[in-house]
């Protein structure tokens, strides 16, 4: 049997999982200092393993074709064949259909939150757990995790009346 415990690289572009209150708009913001919760995440969930890379820091409602080429640029550049990328969800089909208009050689799963992983009962931590997982054992491809479930890119849709991933 093959080895399942593959190395994984988690690119970081932003999104709600990233994201926190804002006092001064009462509206949700990324943090003034530029940090991720992705590290607090992994620990969390005991999870060492994986090597982390910031590309972005953005809502994916304002992605450009220039983000999504940054994104691609780092997935290309990334010595291990897993990776995982925290999106926001309201772009995150999109981004992977670019993607996997470009890669067939590596292992890409994108992920993200429909609530902040700073405010309680986030599905984040579920969310990214998954995706670390699915990036070590699917084949190559670009793959969503969202929900519990696991989507190939052409199929990857939020659904904004349920508030979920649904194909």
């Amino acid at each position: 049997m093959a080895d399942l415990r593959r190395p994984v690289r988690i690119l970081i572009t932003g999104g709600t999982l990233d994201k926190v209150h804002d006092t001064r708009t009462e509206g949700l913001g990324f943090p003034m200092d530029g940090t991720s919760h992705l590290p607090e995440m992994l620990a969390v969930g005991r999870c060492y393993f994986p090597a982390a890379q910031r590309v972005l820091q953005k809502d994916s409602l304002d992605f450009t074709d220039e983000d999504r080429q940054a994104i691609l640029t780092a997935a290309q550049a990334a010595s291990e064949h897993s990776l995982v990328v925290t999106h926001g969800t309201g772009t995150m089909g999109q981004t992977a259909r670019y993607l996997a208009d470009h890669i067939t050689d590596r292992t890409v799963v994108l992920t993200g939150a429909m609530r902040p992983f700073s405010l309680s009962s986030s599905d984040g931590e579920f969310n990214l757990g998954a995706a670390i997982t699915a990036a070590q054992i699917l084949p190559s491809g670009v793959y969503g995790a969202m929900n519990g479930r696991i989507f190939k890119a052409s199929e990857l849709n939020k659904n904004i009346d349920t508030g979920r991933f649904d194909g």
